[in-house]
């Protein structure tokens, strides 16, 4: 934010440093990793914060780590009490703010945050929240970061931040219109994503329908395949190949080729991102070509993380794949591709992976459960079009709904950073030309800052007599 930019009469243009009392002590980070590890974690005591619990305008009351009251007390230097600001210093986006409720008294902030402590003769604590969370300083942050790639930023950049400052009664009207504004907003917004919500209930049910044979045969009794169905292996209609047997990670090579897994799939678009792909060397393009090939309607699915979802994928063979999917070929005299894809995303093959996976942080499974999958299917391929064209009709509409919830949640967001905007510009609420000026609120910190110093000892010259 530059400083002459354009703001309304009695307004100051400030660093985030001139709205607290002490800067050593108002204003602080979190402890060095070494003065604070995971070892020391306990189960109850003081609680730790972590950037976890760290939205815009939201604090997250879950996922707590304690230390001792003794831990506590040798970092109390990096501690927090209710009603302190807390600030990201690592991630991205970075330089989120939130307040610490009420309830939690007193505790301990890890080295990626910060904890400030306004000065209350000078700015309200919810206006500058709002005005950390908007653009204005966003932007301010991005640009400290831009090119890192691990955003982060210390306390004397952040000491630095430009915020814009009104009369302090001004500050409360703004805030208050603020709250009125975003309370609307947040009640469509909470709208559309239960329409959301209900579209993927709705697609769930037009697929379970769908492979209970509902969609094409009349009187389906609820529990049975209808008649001529059965149920087989997925290894009787399909190939699942294990794109690596060793699961060994071949070493990096910058000028290889893309080495893509689940966790290169834009999950939102089900496609792949080639461009951020780990790269390997072609040899082992070369070497996975000799083992498989991938035709048109071939596909793949996740065997960690969000398990079982399949991802359709190109056929030019200018990547390779990783050990943490499966491919999956249909056998088209058999199967259409298309059908074994849609019940691939439906529940019913979600529950078989979910049944069973191994009790970790990640959810696993091995090829050979991929092989037994049990899949429904009809007698005949003209049945099987006949189930897709069905569920293309539906699923179509929910498309375009989606893509309308869509575009509506992004124009909401654009309207509330709009809002922001014209907040702290000056533009929100009229300006009360009895109010005190920003100014006046500056130097009552300033003059608080002169009594806080402390006294320097005097040592006076003894004269000779």
């Amino acid at each position: 934010m530059r400083e002459n930019v354009e703001i309304p009469s009695g307004w100051e243009i400030v660093n985030l440093g001139d709205l607290v009392v002490d800067p050593k002590k108002d204003l602080v980070d979190g402890p060095f990793g070494s003065n604070l590890k995971a070892e020391e974690y306990i189960d109850s005591g003081i609680p730790v914060l972590k950037i976890q619990n760290i939205k815009a305008n939201r604090f997250l009351d879950k996922n707590f780590n304690y230390i001792t009251e003794e831990k506590a007390k040798f970092l109390s230097r990096h501690s927090f009490i209710s009603g302190d600001l807390i600030i990201t210093k690592l991630g991205y986006p970075l330089g989120l703010c939130c307040k610490v409720p009420e309830k939690f008294k007193y505790g301990i902030i890890v080295a990626d945050l910060m904890r400030l402590r306004p000065s209350k003769m000078a700015v309200y604590d919810n206006f500058l929240i709002y005005a950390i969370n908007c653009n204005i300083v966003q932007n301010q942050f991005k640009a400290i970061t831009k090119g890192t790639t691990r955003p982060r930023v210390n306390l004397t950049i952040v000491r630095d931040i430009k915020i814009p400052l009104p009369p302090l009664p001004e500050q409360h009207r703004i805030v208050a219109k603020i709250e009125a504004l975003f309370s609307s907003l947040d009640k469509g917004i909470e709208s559309l994503k239960t329409a959301q919500q209900q579209l993927k209930v709705y697609r769930q049910a037009v697929l379970k329908w769908a492979f209970e044979g509902k969609l094409t045969n009349d009187n389906v009794i609820d529990g049975e395949l209808p008649e001529g169905w059965k149920r087989v292996k997925l290894d009787k209609i399909a190939e699942a190949i294990d794109p690596q047997p060793s699961h060994r990670t071949p070493p990096v090579d910058p000028k290889g080729v893309p080495y893509v897994g689940i966790g290169d799939v834009n999950k939102d678009r089900g496609v792949f991102d080639f461009a951020n792909a780990r790269k390997v060397s072609k040899i082992v393009l070369d070497e996975h070509i000799e083992r498989y090939s991938i035709n048109e309607g071939d596909f793949i699915i996740g065997k960690i993380g969000t398990i079982g979802k399949p991802f359709k994928i190109p056929v030019n063979r200018f990547y390779t794949l990783s050990a943490n999917v499966v491919l999956i070929k249909p056998y088209k005299s058999l199967c259409l591709s298309s059908y074994l894809f849609y019940l691939s995303s439906s529940n019913i093959i979600e529950n078989q992976f979910t049944r069973g996976s191994k009790a970790t942080t990640q959810a696993a499974f091995g090829i050979q459960k991929v092989r037994n999958l049990d899949i429904p299917i009809p007698p005949t391929l003209a049945e099987q079009h006949r189930i897709v064209s069905e569920i293309e009709s539906r699923l179509s509409v929910c498309d375009k709904l989606e893509e309308s919830i869509i575009h509506s949640l992004k124009k909401a967001e654009a309207l509330r950073q709009s809002i922001l905007k014209k907040a702290f510009e000056g533009k929100l609420v009229s300006q009360d030309p009895s109010d005190d000026p920003a100014s006046v609120l500056l130097e009552r910190i300033k003059a608080e800052k002169e009594k806080n110093k402390p006294e320097k000892n005097v040592k006076t010259k003894k004269v000779k007599q």
